[in-house]
């Protein structure tokens, strides 16, 4: 191994790079939010009125990209919940699974 590669992969170690990597991850997720707003926005504006049938009822052509870009609001706003349960606090104040508590 080379000496100059583990002091980059342990930057997550200590607490102070865990507190600023938790507020990049806030930063980076509220940047995701906008983007996903404008491409819908994008899409609202730029798909023409119409309708497909979807199991045998129209359903408008617009909705169908927002629909995906529900889709993957959710799983993007899963993904930092989890993140957040992962490095030890979700932020609400919430406690550890009953598994993990301390038995006393």
């Amino acid at each position: 191994m080379r000496q100059g590669q583990q002091p980059e992969a342990r930057a997550g170690l200590d607490g102070k790079s865990l507190k600023q990597t938790s507020s990049d991850l806030d930063r980076r997720f509220w940047v995701a939010m906008a983007l996903y707003a404008v491409l819908a926005a994008l899409c609202w504006f730029t798909l023409g009125e119409g309708a497909i049938l979807v199991g045998g009822k129209p359903v408008e052509v617009r909705l169908i990209p927002l629909v995906i870009f529900a889709a993957l609001v959710l799983k993007t706003a899963l993904a930092r919940k989890a993140e957040k349960i992962r490095r030890g606090g979700d932020g609400e104040g919430g406690s550890a699974p009953r598994e993990f508590q301390k038995k006393g």
